[in-house]
């Protein structure tokens, strides 16, 4: 017994030994020399943009098109969102992407923030013009989420954080949007090649995120409490201080991931299956409007691509028996509609699968349809019919450049878009009802706000506009869906306070509505 006991404890000594031993300068050995410790911020921004952008781009072609009948999926199955009718889990895509990459935001701005060799004020701003963007889309697609405490679990440990009010949210990003122009104007270079949106170009991001101040104030000018502090804010940005905010002036700073064709920047577009991209048929709404106009971005004949003989237009929209036409939205089950018009396939010449233009997070259109409707209220100085009428120019030659002809010597404005509007009878006409030319505004902004993710349906719970057909199919009491649910999981993971955000904001459903939409 003495001599196995003896041999037991030689053992764990020895053990305890080779432990001793392989833990020794454990950090050093396992520190490559040759590779920095932490990444950069450099390293983090491009992939966190890439994914981002892509995020958007999935849910605008499955879900906000669906639900603004810029599409329709010819189906009867049950959880078709055109029919106002989807299952929980369409949350978790969203939700769980975006704040993986808020997490990378943050980073960028922490590793920017700190003293050393890091510090960069531009790449705090951009930072947090990103988390901006990205909260925003969170609380107008959910309602009250977490966010002053998101993303804690790594370090705090907190694994079940608070759902905040979008009220406060929304005042907090404003103060984001704010300390950004304030870095951003001070600012220092920053590499080019981290930079996919803007080449590495500070003083555009500075715009974007004076843009997109401006986006958010807008959504927020319709709730009674914040109303006047709002508009006055809109009109500080615009007229009083204008200068101070720089915005989107232009076509070519519309903040756009172009997808080259070269890894990492190939389209997401370009990863789904070409049977599965031409499933969902076009809406009505969405092509009628088109061809009633004599739109040219459907125009093959004069501004397409024409290869061996065929006309190819610029948005890849087939015809069906050489016209075009689309599904009604929201059709009753069982009719079977005859699917006409759909996106043409990376086959094809001309298609959404491969342009380069289809990352887009916000676009000078965008800005001028702002303006107008800003100038048409009354809250800041400047024609209501100017920016009207640059806003839907703008919104074309985004995707048609040399579309512009001579200029109107009275008006200063390209022949070309008054022509346009006016044979399509949506000009900028003062002998109409102001509904009318604010149904005109958005009817044209929906067709600017194309590709840029859940715009088109945020502004429609906005406004109610562009009125869109509503067919007998329609789920939800033929009621434009309010928000998406949580994910299911919140309510295991996090039921504290999952309970707290639907005791204050109302169920966990789809029509229940956010803050910003309430009376």
């Amino acid at each position: 017994m003495k001599k196995r006991s003896y041999r037991f404890l030689m053992i764990a000594v020895g053990f305890s030994l080779l432990l001793s031993s392989c833990t020794k300068n454990f950090q050093e050995l396992n520190t490559d020399p040759n590779t920095v410790p932490t990444a950069l911020p450099s390293q983090l921004l491009g992939p966190a943009l890439l994914n981002t952008v892509t995020l958007g781009m999935m849910r605008n072609r499955n879900f906000n098109n669906e639900l603004m009948q810029v599409t329709v999926s010819p189906s009867d199955a049950e959880g078709a969102v055109f029919r106002y009718d989807y299952r929980s889990n369409w949350s978790d895509y969203l939700y769980n992407g975006y704040y993986t990459q808020l997490k990378n935001f943050k980073d960028v701005y922490k590793l920017s923030a700190d003293s050393g060799a890091n510090f960069n004020k531009s790449y705090q701003g951009i930072s947090l013009i990103c988390q901006s963007w990205i909260y925003s889309i969170l609380t107008d697609t959910y309602g009250d989420i977490p966010y002053f405490h998101s993303n804690e679990g790594r370090d705090s440990l907190n694994f079940e954080p608070a759902f905040d009010k979008q009220k406060d949210i929304y005042l907090d990003i404003f103060d984001k949007l704010e300390q950004a122009n304030t870095l951003l104007t001070s600012g220092t270079a920053i590499a080019g090649a981290s930079d996919p949106v803007y080449g590495g170009n500070i003083s555009l991001w500075r715009k974007l995120g004076n843009s997109l101040y401006l986006r958010l104030l807008l959504r927020l000018s319709g709730k009674a409490e914040v109303s006047a502090q709002v508009i006055a804010k809109i009109k500080d940005l615009v007229d009083t201080k204008g200068s101070s905010y720089p915005k989107i002036a232009s076509n070519a700073e519309s903040a756009i991931l172009k997808w080259t064709g070269v890894s990492p920047f190939i389209s997401p577009y370009n990863t789904i299956r070409e049977q599965d991209w031409r499933q969902p048929g076009i809406g009505s709404f969405f092509i009628d409007n088109l061809v009633n106009w004599n739109d040219p971005r459907i125009d093959a004949a004069t501004y397409g691509t024409v290869v061996a003989g065929t006309a190819y237009n610029r948005w890849g929209i087939a015809t069906s028996g050489g016209r075009y036409f689309g599904l009604p939205g929201g059709y009753a089950p069982n009719t079977n509609p005859i699917k006409g018009s759909y996106f043409l396939s990376n086959t094809s010449p001309i298609s959404l699968q491969t342009d380069p233009l289809t990352g887009m997070i916000m676009n000078y259109a965008e800005v001028q349809f702002i303006l107008a409707e800003a100038a048409m209220k009354g809250w800041i100085s400047g024609s209501a019919e100017t920016y009207y009428y640059s806003a839907a120019e703008n919104s074309i030659t985004q995707w048609l450049p040399n579309w512009k002809t001579t200029i109107n010597p009275v008006t200063g404005l390209p022949n070309n878009i008054i022509t346009y509007l006016t044979s399509a009878d949506v000009e900028w006409d003062l002998a109409v009802s102001d509904s009318v030319r604010y149904e005109r505004i958005h009817v044209q902004k929906y067709y600017a706000l194309f590709l840029v993710d859940m715009q088109q349906w945020f502004e429609y719970r906005r406004t109610g506009r562009p009125t869109l057909p509503k067919g007998p199919g329609l789920r939800n009491g033929g009621i434009m869906p309010a928000r998406m649910t949580y994910p299911v999981y919140v309510q295991s993971t996090n039921p504290t306070n999952y309970k707290l955000a639907i005791e204050a904001q109302g169920p966990d459903l789809i029509s229940t509505q956010v803050w910003w939409q309430k009376p």
